[in-house]
C-alpha cells in the first residue's frame, strides 16, 4: 500500500481568492515563554490562525452555490463521499487559461484505460500547480472546465472531482456556470489538489479526504490522500 499525500499547505498569507478571508497564521506561544508550579517549568507552543473555509486544499459544500434553505452544509456531507474509489484523467497538455470541454475529458479517459464509475472521485491533473504555484499566475491563469464538462462528469454519476486550482472553471461565467451544474446536478467538487502527476496511469485507487466538522459550514479543508496498491 501506497499513501499520496493530495495536500497542499496553509501557510500565512497563503494564496486566496479575493472574495474570500485572507489566511493569517502567527505564533500564539513560544517556547520563550515559561510558566512554574511547584518548581517544575513548563513552556508551550501553540499557533493563532485565521482564515476561511476555502482555504488551501478544500471540498465546497452544496450550501456553498445553492440557496436553498435544505442544501447540504459541510457538517451534514456523508462522510461516504470522503472515502471513494477514484481515479485521475491527464490534463496536463492543455495550455493555461484554457477552457477544458467534453472532448478533452474523453480523450483523457480513453488514454487512461479505465471507465468512471457512479459514485467515483474524478481528478483531473491539468499542471497548473507545476506550472504556477509560487506565482501570481496561480490564482488567474488556471485552466478550467466548460458548463458541458461539468454536465459530462455529473453524467457519470461522481460524487465529486478535483482539481489543483482555486476553482473549477475559468474566473467568470465559467466558474459559475461549473458550480451551478454540480448544484443541479448533485454533486461536488475540490480546489487546491497538489501532486495529482503521481497518480496518472495508476489506474483506479482509493481517495480520502475528511472534511473538518464545521457546524453550518459552506466548506471545509481537507487532508486529501490516494491510496495506492488496494486492488481496486
Amino acid at each position: 500500500m501506497q499513501l499520496i499525500d493530495l495536500g497542499g499547505e496553509i501557510f500565512h498569507k497563503c494564496p486566496t481568492l479575493p472574495n474570500h478571508p485572507p489566511a493569517v497564521i502567527t505564533d500564539w506561544n513560544t517556547h520563550d515563554t515559561f510558566r512554574e508550579a511547584d518548581g517544575v517549568k513548563f513552556s508551550i507552543a501553540s499557533k493563532y490562525m485565521s482564515f476561511g473555509e476555502h482555504t488551501g486544499s478544500h471540498v465546497d459544500a452544496p450550501v456553498h452555490f445553492d440557496a436553498d434553505p435544505n442544501a447540504l452544509s459541510v457538517d451534514q456531507m456523508p462522510l461516504e463521499d470522503f472515502y471513494t474509489e477514484a481515479v485521475c484523467l491527464d490534463l496536463s497538455h492543455v495550455e493555461l487559461k484554457s477552457r477544458v470541454d467534453v472532448a478533452e475529458l474523453e480523450a483523457a479517459e480513453k488514454a487512461a484505460g479505465i471507465d468512471i464509475r457512479p459514485r467515483d472521485t474524478v481528478l483531473l491533473y491539468m499542471a497548473h500547480y507545476d506550472r504556477t504555484f509560487g506565482t501570481p499566475a496561480f490564482m488567474t491563469d488556471f485552466p478550467g472546465l466548460t458548463k458541458e464538462a461539468a454536465e459530462w462528469l455529473g453524467a457519470k454519476g461522481i460524487v465529486m472531482f478535483g482539481v489543483e486550482a482555486a476553482s473549477p472553471g475559468r474566473p467568470g461565467k465559467d466558474n459559475f456556470e461549473v458550480h451551478l451544474v454540480c448544484r443541479d446536478m448533485g454533486y461536488t467538487h475540490m480546489e487546491g489538489l497538489t501532486n495529482l502527476d503521481k497518480l496518472v496511469g495508476k489506474g483506479r485507487f482509493r481517495f480520502i479526504g475528511f472534511p473538518l466538522k464545521i457546524r453550518g459550514g459552506t466548506g471545509s479543508p481537507i487532508r486529501p490522500v490516494a491510496v495506492l496498491d488496494e486492488g481496486l
